[in-house]
């Protein structure tokens, strides 16, 4: 097979001699720009900031994804303003037909999938292709498996990992193309590894090829099925049972796709030091796998950086960096206006809560100690805004109660918003409009985490708990506020009380007390995020630690 793509989608650029290895990025979501909305959250994000880095390094590498009919979902409201899912089918008039048309088989029947191309100058990325069974010649139950990303249905939720695992691989044989590395952005695509099995008749073939990123240590992100039943899903490309078993070494009915990926790759990386550390620890049971290294994530700052603090920034201009600060919350408390009738003040210290909905990041953590947090909320004296945003699982009730209730909390306070729309747009206004990035989750449980990033890139302070990538860039009182790490048998209780000390004690006076002081902060926490947590740094690692 060619090394080269087809001229009609080649790079638009010489590759840099550091990075001529060739390589293909499977992710099951890309946040790559608001007008294309193939993303759910943190993953989407990174995986578009890796997009956009690598052709901006002149990297010899292409993105193979899924093309979502209806996208996520539209984070809506009901007539009670509870959060409301809206599936809404989405157009893209710059994605290219590119007329690649071919079958693979899930549960025993052929489906057609076809391939559209994403043009690297429409958005500054390397070529990427994506995938759909939303095409002729499928019945609806073949359709509708590219319609929502992370389909809460079991079967299809399979069925959209086979499309982009087995269909992806495929897709790369009828494009004539042969990659050196298929590097797996989570264990969602691992049953292309079987395709390459059935492709290379070597298990040892096989894990030259393939690389694999672990993103969580949350059992959600490990996902396990009983082997029968993706077997009946033809999820192993065709490959006999008995076979299976054998090149992964899962001899009993429990099939752990990120294991499977561990033992089919040559190398693999959590997204952290710290949970490199915990990754091996999780994995150290587990026997054959491949060496775990890590690779920090991190955001494409071109993409992200406010221009005109980013000026500020490199003349050390405090007096500047305020001012545009104070313009960029103006432009921020437009959009709460018009979402939540609340008129915030650009003078007043801002704290922004805004990522995905889910138990372990506790969203509503602060608001647990209602007496205290009313009595923050209410004075006067040290005035504080609170905002909130992010998008929950829209089949995860408990993550959804989370955010209707602080909703209805938000009745109570002119000075408190919940947000809906959560996507690239609003996370970019929510970051430069912050003057605090708060991150709360349970400490190991966040693997990296990437918004308080974006957000230090654009004059916002991290107010964290002690975890993911924070470990790595944070020194409390310099250039961050971090809690405690807290002890086990009081976790929770520890953390609420921490940061809300933290919070009435250090934030809030140095903010009005020295403002000076305050912006000093500031601007030492934008000059030592910008090169390491630039995902330039993270792409050229990927060369030299992972496709090595």
């Amino acid at each position: 097979m060619a090394k080269k793509l087809p001229a009609a989608y080649a790079h638009p650029y010489a590759f840099d001699t550091r990075f001529k290895k060739s390589a293909v990025y499977f992710s099951m979501e890309f946040a790559i720009d608001q007008a294309l909305k193939t993303y759910s959250g943190g993953l989407g994000f990174l995986a578009g900031s890796h997009m956009k880095s690598a052709h901006d390094l002149k990297q010899n590498l292409i993105g193979v994804g899924m093309l979502w009919k209806f996208g996520y979902y539209d984070q809506m409201r009901n007539a009670d303003n509870s959060m409301m899912p809206q599936f809404r089918e989405k157009m893209y008039s710059f994605l290219k037909d590119t007329g690649i048309r071919f079958q693979i088989t899930i549960a025993n029947k052929p489906v057609w999938v076809a391939a559209y191309f994403l043009d690297p100058t429409t958005f500054g990325t390397v070529p990427m292709f994506f995938l759909t069974t939303d095409t002729d010649g499928n019945d609806t139950w073949a359709r509708q498996i590219s319609y929502r990303l992370y389909d809460s249905d079991p079967a299809i939720k399979v069925m959209q990992c086979m499309v982009l695992g087995i269909g992806g691989a495929k897709f790369l044989d009828e494009l004539g193309y042969d990659p050196d590395i298929y590097h797996l952005n989570e264990a969602h695509a691992v049953s292309s590894v079987f395709y390459m099995y059935q492709k290379l008749g070597k298990k040892e073939a096989v894990q030259k090829k393939f690389v694999f990123t672990t993103h969580t240590p949350e059992e959600a992100g490990n996902e396990k099925h009983d082997i029968h039943f993706l077997n009946d899903l033809s999820f192993f490309a065709g490959l006999k049972l008995d076979e299976t078993r054998k090149i992964t070494g899962i001899s009993d009915n429990v099939f752990n796709h990120s294991l499977a990926a561990l033992r089919l790759s040559h190398q693999a990386n959590a997204v952290s030091k710290l949970h490199g550390e915990v990754s091996r620890q999780m994995w150290g049971w587990a026997k054959d796998i491949c060496d775990i290294t890590h690779v920090t994530n991190s955001q494409h700052k071109a993409s992200w950086a406010d221009a005109d603090l980013e000026k500020a920034r490199e003349k050390g201009d405090l007096k500047a960096l305020e001012k545009r600060k104070k313009a960029l919350k103006g432009q921020l408390f437009k959009t709460v206006a018009d979402q939540a009738g609340k008129l915030f003040d650009p003078n007043v210290l801002t704290i922004v809560w805004a990522r995905r909905f889910a138990g372990y990041k506790r969203p509503d953590l602060l608001t647990r100690d209602q007496e205290r947090f009313d009595r923050i909320m209410r004075n006067k004296d040290l005035p504080i805004q609170f905002i909130w945003a992010g998008k929950p699982y829209p089949k995860d009730e408990g993550a959804i109660q989370t955010f209707n209730h602080l909703y209805y909390l938000s009745h109570l306070y002119p000075n408190m918003a919940v947000l809906t729309g959560y996507e690239l747009a609003l996370s970019k206004q929510l970051k430069e409009g912050s003057d605090v990035w708060l991150n709360t989750p349970v400490v190991t449980r966040e693997a990296s985490g990437t918004s308080g990033m974006t957000a230090a890139m654009n004059a916002s302070l991290n107010f964290s708990t002690y975890d993911g990538w924070v470990c790595e860039f944070s020194r409390h009182g310099e250039n961050s506020f971090i809690v405690p790490v807290a002890s086990d048998h009081n976790r929770d209780g520890e953390d609420i009380s921490n940061m809300l000390d933290m919070l009435e004690n250090e934030i809030l006076p140095l903010y009005y007390q020295r403002p000076k002081d305050w912006y000093k902060t500031v601007l030492t926490s934008m000059n030592e995020v910008g090169d390491f947590f630039n995902s330039d740094r993270m792409v050229a690692e990927y060369y030299e630690k992972v496709y090595k």
